[in-house]
């Protein structure tokens, strides 16, 4: 019996060597997509245990709300609101008294350009409790006034600062400015004798 078999329609293929050649590319691309698969549910855990944890907070913040409203509605009592006011007035007081105006002159002195000067400071406490330094400054021109709030931005002690006024001082050529900073003294070390 004679079998014809036409090798221009189908060729011959070496099977063994096709995955040879393709079967490590395949098994490597196999391969990524375990990692990656993996990589996707450890993250997809990792973000489970942090929306957790974010609930948890979350309750924490909403305890800590209940019990300062409470706080507060036991403040705003007819029977505490005068001990509420006059501890409100002596922890200003206290505040007021913990202003040391050495520190804030020596800080000042660091930032002010040579050809600036100060004319009034007055140190009062803001709404956050933080202390607000208004100052008015004198010089020979804007750009020393910019200048300093430049370097007041700069510097760790003061926040917030802008110029809110500007204009020419009483008879005289050169500029005055008001500027407004929030003043943050370094922390007492209290370990120090």
């Amino acid at each position: 019996m004679r079998i014809d078999i036409n090798l221009a329609t189908r060729p011959y293929e070496d099977a063994r060597e096709f995955w040879a050649r393709w079967g490590l590319g395949v098994g490597a691309l196999g391969l990524v997509t375990l990692v990656l698969l993996a990589l996707a549910m450890r993250g997809w855990i990792s973000a489970g245990r942090d929306r957790h944890n974010i609930r948890q907070l979350q309750q924490q913040i909403a305890e800590r709300d209940d019990e300062r409203a409470k706080a507060q509605a036991y403040l705003d009592m007819a029977v505490n609101r005068s001990t509420r006011d006059q501890s409100q007035f002596l922890n200003g007081l206290i505040q007021r008294k913990a202003f040391s105006w050495t520190h804030v002159f020596e800080d000042l002195e660091r930032v002010m350009p040579p050809s600036l000067h100060v004319v009034s400071l007055k140190p009062e406490l803001n709404d956050q409790n933080q202390l607000l330094l208004e100052m008015k400054v004198a010089g020979d021109s804007r750009a020393a006034a910019l200048e300093l709030v430049h370097r007041m931005e700069g510097s760790s002690h003061f926040q917030g600062t802008q110029m809110v006024q500007e204009g020419q001082p009483d008879n005289t050529a050169g500029i005055a400015a008001d500027i407004v900073a929030v003043y943050v003294p370094e922390p007492v070390n209290r370990g120090a004798k």
